[in-house]
């Protein structure tokens, strides 16, 4: 009889930290010390390895798939890596190093649920440390790991370890970052990774893999209200079936919370109020719908719902807002034009929108907030934006899904911001 194995369910983590500090190499150990790399990958990364003169194999090649990225040894984009172990599932998202990326960093960040802050053991607290740090804390991570790596390099020195804690600790003090955990590792050889390895008798803590398999999941810190942005009407078109004719089904994702068949809602912006008559997922009825399952509901009233409005519970109706104060990064070459109207979506709806102040804008350098007059790429600053239309919006540090947003440029289409609502 097979064991009962309990499902801890899905973590988003990021790996992030100064250029160098072996991000791609402890992802490429986590696989391959779980035994999640298929033999056709290890053998392409195995013969990369030889020909680059390595005697051992290169288990940074894993993530780092882009070829300009192999040649300089470096992280550009964000690579994406996905495994499993008995309990739980994993996305990874390795963040690139260099602080012209910023913005892949806080792409990576925005849907990760713990961040792993790697830090080279011979070079302590660097200040793609402490920016990467401050990012990841700036866009809702809640709980950070430092894993002071190439603990080989320093001869696994407690002694070493123990200063670049304490520098951590003091820098962390200073800006607000309280949910730490450390671990010292070396990814290159595998201690403290999967298996504990035989030099770090010294660390009585857990491995990397037992910090990641008891971490939390998204939407678990605190409690969410219910939000349902509306993505689609479905109205069939089906003759045969008359049970169809006055099926109107109301689709979308549940972005936080839950929502029970009988539970009262109210329809935003029009305030209308129903009931849950049924939940549906793939036409089967269920009695309940809980956070990031794509269904169906169907209400009592026959009310006008289109793609861009909201359905919650009418006890946890967010404020209609026509202006917003957010912390934005601008993702854009083109700098941030006050003259300029650009188009703001935020979940399924969208408004137009004008810049009516930058308040301020973070120096990723030194971490102090200076005046700005503009927003180049990379640049993250606090902003006030007027709206045509109102946006159901709660703050970010109560609910990552609408608390968020990206800014468009209506000539071409492409998204030139991603912004956290204050």
């Amino acid at each position: 009889m097979t064991a009962h194995v309990e499902d801890h369910g899905l973590l988003r983590f990021l790996t992030c930290g100064s250029v160098d500090d072996g991000k791609s190499t402890l992802i490429g150990r986590l696989l391959y010390d779980t035994k999640t790399i298929l033999a056709d990958t290890l053998s392409a990364i195995e013969k990369t390895s030889q020909k680059r003169g390595m005697g051992a194999v290169d288990l940074s090649l894993l993530t780092d798939g882009l070829q300009a990225e192999r040649e300089q040894g470096i992280t550009i984009d964000v690579a994406y890596r996905y495994f499993s172990t008995g309990t739980r599932k994993y996305i990874i998202a390795d963040a690139p190093g260099h602080e012209q990326y910023t913005r892949n960093m806080v792409t990576a960040a925005s849907t990760a649920n713990l961040a792993i802050i790697l830090i080279d053991a011979r070079k302590g607290v660097l200040t793609q440390t402490r920016r990467h740090s401050k990012l990841a804390s700036l866009v809702g991570i809640p709980h950070l790991v430092v894993a002071i790596n190439k603990m080989d390099l320093v001869d696994y020195s407690q002694d070493a370890y123990e200063k670049i804690k304490a520098d951590y600790l003091e820098f962390a003090a200073k800006v607000g970052i309280d949910d730490i955990r450390f671990i010292p590792l070396s990814a290159l050889n595998g201690d403290m990774i999967v298996d504990r390895g035989e030099s770090l008798n010294w660390y009585d803590g857990p491995t990397l893999l037992e910090i990641l398999e008891a971490a939390p999941t998204a939407h678990s810190e605190h409690t969410e209200k219910f939000r349902f942005p509306v993505q689609y009407v479905c109205r069939p078109q089906d003759s045969a079936n008359p049970d169809l004719h006055d099926y109107r089904g109301f689709m979308g994702r549940v972005e936080s919370g839950s929502i029970k068949v009988g539970d009262a809602v109210t329809i935003l912006p029009s305030g209308l109020e129903s009931i849950v008559t049924k939940i549906q997922i793939g036409g089967q009825n269920i009695p309940e719908a809980v956070t990031e399952q794509s269904v169906a509901l169907l209400l009592a009233d026959d009310i006008d719902i289109s793609r861009g409005d909201m359905i919650v519970k009418s006890s946890e109706v967010p404020a209609a807002v026509k202006e917003i104060t957010a912390t934005v990064c601008w993702l854009a070459e083109t700098p941030l034009d006050r003259a300029r109207t650009y188009l703001i979506r935020h979940t399924t709806r969208d408004s137009k929108a004008k810049l009516t102040a930058i308040d301020h804008r973070l120096d990723v350098n030194t971490l102090e907030r200076v005046p700005a007059e503009k927003l180049a790429m990379n640049d993250i600053a606090q902003v006030r934006f007027k709206l045509a239309q109102p946006l159901f919006a709660d703050a970010y540090t109560d609910n990552r899904a609408t608390g968020a947003f990206i800014v468009i440029d209506e000539s071409n289409n492409n998204t030139v911001g991603a912004g956290m609502i204050l």
